[in-house]
């Protein structure tokens, strides 16, 4: 019978201190991975951590474990975690509610002057966000053997490309020794987050089981036409923005043909003059979806549509690959645990998928994973105006707490 009493309050002041590292004016929060407030939020975290009974180790990409130990401390450590960096205009809990949520089950253990049978291990991620390197959840997903070291090291500052994610690395003084590959030895792992979507608040529902992730693409498409006067005849143009525009809606027909998402974003062009027919377009993309049968079907359907296009219009089309992950299934036990905690808690849950790339869904490849999501105001996210309550924030503690320590293998 669980007998450990997490703090929700204390819980929720954490999440209110760690909030003033790096604080904007208008509410929300900007720290950037391997920046000054994000190591400050990491010695914040160390210290708690500390004092809880915890040891620390941080491994070469940066990503930090905080362990507190178990009656057979050579068993595997459950872990549970999140990432503390932001986006330049983030809020106050994507990323620091799964990571503090973690140390108040330790908390809560060392104050009660107890332990499970297994290591309990709470991990901040290095760079989730991917604001400042590309791509997002870079460690984690090197961690898992996804990436290369080297990769990760060498990403370039997004905002200063003479400086590497290496040099920022060690510039703040949080550069490890321990091995990214050891997390692929959790005995399992926890992300609580808050949703970044409507659902939850919409359905008055406080507690959503993620059963799984979508499949991600990440592309660059370029597309080559003529450049050419404005004045000149509509007939025989290579106008590469009216080729570039078909593609966008197409990924949006697409998309909602599939029952999936897809989105272009960050669209330049060549030559940008009033006077001259675009020979040169450059746009992102992305396709996502819960299943990764229909993931390849949008794919493909995708590049039919551009050799109908590059046909028709005379234009050529590239296909820049720029990395993503396949659709994820996360742990039928862990979920069981967590569905069984709410029901303990007397609280409404539902399953659900997340859309929105999480550290967990690069974890889940690899170990037994699980994700918890608790509503947020609006579904708004990466937004200074980000918001919560404390009885959502209660509510996950309370579903997830009692899953850890379950799969942890109970109170010894």
């Amino acid at each position: 019978m669980m007998s450990i009493a997490f703090s929700a309050e204390r819980l929720w002041d954490s999440l209110a201190t760690m909030a003033r590292i790096g604080a904007r004016e208008d509410g929300g929060v900007n720290r950037l991975a391997l920046g000054t407030a994000d190591a400050e939020a990491r010695r914040l975290l160390r210290d708690w951590a500390l004092a809880a009974g915890c040891s620390m180790e941080v491994d070469r990409l940066g990503s930090m474990y905080l362990t507190y130990p178990g009656a057979e401390p050579g068993r595997a450590p459950v872990a549970v975690g999140s990432h503390l960096d932001s986006v330049p205009t983030g809020g106050k809990y994507d990323g620091p509610y799964g990571v503090l949520l973690g140390l108040e089950v330790v908390r809560a253990l060392h104050a009660a002057g107890r332990r499970t049978t297994a290591p309990i291990c709470v991990v901040n991620w290095s760079n989730e966000e991917g604001s400042r390197f590309t791509p997002a959840m870079s460690a984690s997903e090197a961690a898992m053997g996804f990436r290369e070291e080297a990769s990760v090291l060498g990403a370039p500052d997004n905002f200063d490309a003479s400086v590497t994610f290496g040099q920022a690395l060690a510039a703040s003084g949080w550069a490890g020794s321990a091995e990214p590959a050891a997390a692929r030895r959790f005995a399992a792992y926890f992300e609580a987050h808050i949703e970044q979507g409507p659902i939850l608040e919409r359905e008055g529902i406080p507690v959503g089981i993620v059963t799984h992730g979508h499949g991600v693409v990440h592309v660059d498409v370029v597309v080559t036409g003529e450049n050419g006067h404005v004045g000149a005849p509509m007939a025989g143009r290579r106008d590469a923005l009216a080729a570039a525009s078909e593609l966008v809606l197409a990924l949006e027909r697409i998309a909602i043909g599939s029952g999936g998402l897809a989105t272009a974003t960050r669209l330049t062009l060549q030559p940008d003059a009033r006077g001259n027919i675009p020979s040169l377009v450059r746009f992102a993309a992305s396709l996502r979806h819960g299943e990764q049968a229909a993931l390849d079907g949008m794919c493909a359907a995708f590049d039919g549509f551009i050799a109908e296009l590059t046909a028709r219009r005379g234009v050529s089309v590239a296909i820049e690959p720029r990395g993503g992950y396949p659709s994820v299934r996360f742990a039928a036990p862990l979920l069981d645990a967590m569905r069984r905690a709410a029901g303990a808690a007397g609280l409404a849950h539902r399953d659900m998928a997340t859309p929105i790339g999480h550290d967990a869904l690069h974890l889940g490849r690899v170990v037994p994973s699980a994700m918890l999501f608790i509503p947020c105001h609006g579904g708004l996210s990466h937004n200074p105006a980000e918001s919560i309550t404390p009885a959502w924030s209660a509510a996950g503690l309370a579903t997830m707490g009692p899953a850890v320590i379950e799969t942890a293998g109970g109170l010894a």
